[in-house]
């Protein structure tokens, strides 16, 4: 291949995407080739229903996960790695860690090793879906998670060791506290200006370009007062100071405009953790773009996803300046692994999200329709046919097949 299939990455951050880019995918680990499989047939079928033969994504298979380690002895390449930088644009299923061994999360990995400080992921609900909540059809709503820091980073040591000692007994002398040194753990969390003032840029500036109304930022500044509550400072700061155009304050909505939002301006508001899952159940019309810490961000979209219909039709998205990486939102379900059974919504919506990344946005919308058709039509997975009175439930090669008939229809 040449420089010809490669996308390029502009001055401004904007992205060069020729007509026939390499795409690197990572199928994941257990239910992850069933789930790539059926997306890449979605992907192929949406570009050449949406561009003809005008346009079409060449596939490359790099290594990580379960595949890597047997072949390479590395559960994350560097050539991995190396092969995202080079493309730009890739696409991954769930990958897996194993729990209790010290190993860092290969998802997390991915994300901090190659800084794709944002997570971002959008619920929205697709009617049809069954959901316990009862106004789902309410929610709208794009996540802006921070994913390079916090808890996330992993810095902490087992209760017992030198090093928890050592820091217990820091601790200790100079907050004055009684923390047993033989028993306790400890984790550190680190929330920076620079990671938290570029993910709130990130948040408002797609506000902005999406027409949105408002951007909340979510925290537990009240408690953790110079991390969470720092990064509550730091966003307003990027808001007043470098969105002086476009952002309203909530105080001032209220205080000078009555609460009637202006013509071309954005609300930038704050709620505690706590209360923002309180306020996206019982008020989600008022909240388009959330912007949180690792830990929030994480909690919040795993809520929002379960009130429109669970992780099986969550997308996300890893982004920085320089790569991105598209992925499942879910496990890796290894129980069904090779049975070709669950929902591979969460990917084909993942690639969807990689389309629109690109510009390819009509071949986005027509699987966005065709995924709405399918489960109109209620030929589903059996995740949503056991809730589907009437519904037929088809394999997860089936569910695929079908999404491609329906971009023909």
């Amino acid at each position: 291949m040449t420089l010809e299939n490669i996308i390029q990455l502009n001055k401004d951050g904007s992205l060069s995407v020729p007509d026939t880019p390499i795409i690197p995918y990572i199928p994941g680990d257990g239910t992850g080739p069933d789930i790539w499989n059926a997306t890449r047939l979605v992907l192929d079928a949406s570009v050449k229903a949406a561009y003809k033969d005008k346009k079409k994504i060449i596939f490359k298979k790099i290594l990580a996960g379960e595949d890597a380690f047997k072949k390479t002895g590395e559960w994350l390449p560097k050539g991995t790695l190396e092969q995202i930088k080079k493309y730009k644009v890739a696409i991954k299923g769930p990958l897996t860690t194993p729990v209790g061994h010290g190993m860092r999360s290969l998802n997390v990995a991915i994300r901090q090793d190659l800084d794709l400080f944002a997570c971002i992921r959008p619920v929205k609900y697709i009617k049809g879906v069954p959901s316990s909540y009862n106004e789902p059809e309410k929610i709208d709503m794009i996540i802006f998670r921070e994913n390079t820091e916090d808890l996330y980073l992993g810095i902490e040591w087992e209760a017992g060791t030198k090093e928890a000692k050592d820091i217990i007994s820091f601790i200790n002398h100079k907050i004055n506290k009684d923390l047993d040194k033989s028993t306790t753990g400890i984790g550190i969390k680190p929330i920076s200006e620079h990671n938290t003032k570029r993910l709130i840029r990130k948040a408002i500036q797609f506000a902005i370009d999406h027409g949105k109304d408002n951007v909340t930022i979510m925290h537990k500044g009240n408690i953790m007062k110079f991390t969470e509550g720092a990064f509550l400072k730091w966003g307003y700061e990027v808001g007043e100071n470098e969105f002086k155009h476009a952002i309203i304050t909530e105080q001032a909505l209220w205080e000078q405009f009555g609460g009637k939002l202006p013509e071309g301006k954005i609300v930038l508001k704050d709620r505690i953790a706590d209360n923002m899952f309180q306020q996206v159940l019982l008020r989600p019309s008022e909240y388009d773009v959330i912007a949180a810490p690792n830990l929030n961000g994480d909690y919040i979209s795993d809520l929002l996803a379960a009130m429109v219909g669970g992780l099986g039709l969550a997308p996300g998205a890893n982004i920085g300046d320089n790569c991105a990486v598209f992925e499942a939102t879910h496990g890796t379900a290894p129980k069904y692994a090779g049975q070709d059974k669950v929902n591979p919504g969460s990917v084909i919506l993942s690639g969807a999200m990689m389309l629109d990344h690109m510009g390819w946005h009509k071949a986005s919308d027509v699987i966005h329709a065709a995924l709405q058709k399918a489960i109109l039509n209620k030929k589903v997975t059996y995740d949503l046919a056991r809730q589907i009175p009437g519904s037929i439930e088809l394999k997860c090669s089936e569910f695929a097949i079908e999404l491609c008939a329906a971009m023909e229809g």
